[in-house]
C-alpha cells in the first residue's frame, strides 16, 4: 500500500474575523495575562484589542512555580502538578475576561495558550553546557479546553527547535502586523522578566520585510528579585523604579557585568532565568559587596544593566538607525520609569516612545502574540519566522486540543 505525504496543512478556520483569546505567564512570573482579540487580515492592522485583563498569582503558587524554574532535582509529581494547576488558572483567566467583555465562549474561535517555560534550552545554549536540546511549558491545554469549551492551540516553541531554531523569541510575528511602518524603522523592545528587541525595517508591504528579532538580556527579572530582596519580600519589583532613582550606579561594577560573553554573540540568540537569574544575581551580589556597592546603589546599577545591556544590542547588530527611527518600548519594564530615562539616555539618537503611543496596548502585546500564533496554526501557515530563531525552515507551530464533546462549561 503506498501512502501519499503532503506537507500542506489544510484545516477549516476560515480567514475571518474570529474573536480569539491569548494567554501568556511571561518570565517574571507575576501572573497571567489574557487577551480577547479580533482578527481580520483584511483590514490594517489586522489585529483589534476587545477586552485585556491580568491576574496575580498567589504567593504560594509563585514561589513553586520559580522553585520548579531555578532548583535542581524537582519532582517530577510537583511539575505535573504545576502543569494541571496552571492549566485551571488560565482556563480562570480566559472565563473572567470573556465575562468582562460580555463575550459567550460559543463566540470563541480559539484559545492560544503559551502557558509557562520552566525550562527552555536551545541549541546555542544546550552545546554549551553539553546538554540536549530541549523546552517546556505548563498549563495544560486539555484543562483549559474543558474548562471553557472552546479549542485550545498551545506549545509553540518545541517545533521550531525541532527544525534547528532558537524557539524564541515568537513574538516578533505580532510585531510586524501591529507595528511595521512604510517610513520608519522600528525596533520594538520588550522588557519582561528577559529583554527582546524585534527590529522592523520601513517597507511598503508586509511580505517584504525581513524582521530580526533576539533576546538582548536581562529585562527586570533581577531587578525584581533584588527589591523582593532588599525588602524583605515585602516587595515583588521596583515600583516606578523609585529604589533605583534614589541610588547610585557603580559604574565599575557595571562595566564588569556588561562583559558577560553573551552580550557579544551574534543573533540569532535567546536566553534566560539559566543566564540572568537567581544565579546570575548571587555572583552579582557577592561581587558588589567586595567592591562596596549596596543597598539602592546595586538595584541603580542592576538596572542601568538592562538599559546599557539593550543599547550595546541596538548598537551592536542592529543596522545604522536614521533621524525619525523609534524604539517602542513594552512590557513591565516600560512601566519603570528609571529604567526608561537611563534608556533614552543610552540611546539618544533614537525616538523613544511606549506601545501606547503606536495605537497598541503593550501589556496585552505578548498575550495578543500568543492569539496570532494560534491563528496561523489553524490556518495551517508558518507561525516561526527563520530571520528570527535561526531555523532551517519555516514550520507550523503548536498542538490543538479540542474540548469535551458532552459540554461548553464556561457559562
Amino acid at each position: 500500500m503506498t501512502t501519499r505525504m503532503t506537507t500542506r496543512v489544510e484545516l477549516k478556520l476560515e480567514r475571518g474575523p474570529h474573536l480569539a483569546i491569548g494567554l501568556m505567564s511571561g518570565t517574571s512570573h507575576d501572573g497571567i495575562s489574557a487577551a480577547i482579540v479580533e482578527i481580520d487580515e483584511r483590514r490594517q492592522p489586522p489585529i483589534k484589542l476587545i477586552a485585556h485583563a491580568s491576574t496575580s498569582y498567589v504567593d504560594r503558587f509563585r514561589s513553586r512555580l520559580l522553585a520548579a524554574s531555578t532548583a535542581a532535582g524537582v519532582a517530577a509529581g510537583e511539575v505535573s502538578a504545576l502543569n494541571f494547576e496552571l492549566g485551571a488558572l488560565l482556563g480562570r483567566a480566559a472565563i473572567s475576561v470573556m465575562r468582562e467583555a460580555r463575550i459567550e465562549p460559543r463566540r470563541i474561535s480559539f484559545i492560544g495558550s503559551h502557558g509557562h517555560t520552566l525550562a527552555h534550552s536551545p541549541p546555542s545554549r544546550a552545546a554549551k553546557r553539553g546538554t540536549s536540546v530541549s523546552t517546556m511549558q505548563v498549563g495544560e491545554s486539555a484543562v483549559i479546553a474543558a474548562m471553557t469549551g472552546v479549542p485550545v492551540v498551545a506549545d509553540f516553541r518545541p517545533m521550531d527547535l525541532a527544525v534547528g531554531g532558537q524557539g524564541a523569541p515568537l513574538a516578533p510575528l505580532a510585531h510586524l502586523w501591529l507595528f511595521a511602518d512604510p517610513r520608519r524603522t522600528r525596533v520594538i523592545q520588550n522588557i519582561g522578566g528577559i529583554a527582546n528587541a524585534t527590529h522592523i525595517p520601513r517597507a511598503r508591504k508586509l511580505d517584504r520585510i525581513r524582521p530580526m528579532a533576539f533576546d538582548t538580556g536581562p529585562g527586570v527579572m533581577m531587578i525584581d528579585e533584588l527589591a523582593g530582596r532588599m525588602s524583605g519580600g515585602r516587595m515583588r519589583m521596583d515600583r516606578d523604579g523609585k529604589l533605583a532613582a534614589a541610588g547610585k550606579i557603580d559604574e565599575r561594577l557595571l562595566g564588569e557585568l556588561m562583559n558577560d560573553p553573551y552580550f557579544k554573540r551574534r543573533p540569532p540568540k535567546s536566553t534566560g532565568r539559566e543566564n540572568f537569574g537567581v544565579e546570575a544575581l548571587e555572583k552579582i551580589e557577592l561581587r558588589a559587596r567586595k567592591l562596596k556597592v549596596v543597598g539602592n546603589d546595586l538595584i541603580a546599577t542592576v538596572t542601568a544593566l538592562t538599559a546599557r545591556s539593550i543599547a550595546d544590542a541596538c548598537h551592536r547588530f542592529i543596522p545604522g538607525f536614521d533621524r525619525g527611527d523609534q524604539l517602542i518600548a513594552t512590557g513591565g519594564g516600560a512601566h519603570n520609569p528609571t529604567l526608561m530615562k537611563m534608556l533614552a539616555n543610552e540611546l539618544p539618537e533614537l525616538e523613544l516612545m511606549m506601545a501606547a503611543d503606536a495605537g497598541v496596548d503593550g501589556d496585552a502585546l505578548e498575550s495578543i502574540a500568543v492569539a496570532i500564533l494560534g491563528y496561523k496554526m489553524l490556518r495551517g501557515r508558518p507561525g516561526n519566522l527563520p530571520s528570527v530563531t535561526g531555523a532551517r525552515s519555516q514550520a507550523i507551530l503548536g498542538k490543538l486540543t479540542m474540548p469535551p464533546l458532552w459540554r461548553s462549561p464556561a457559562r
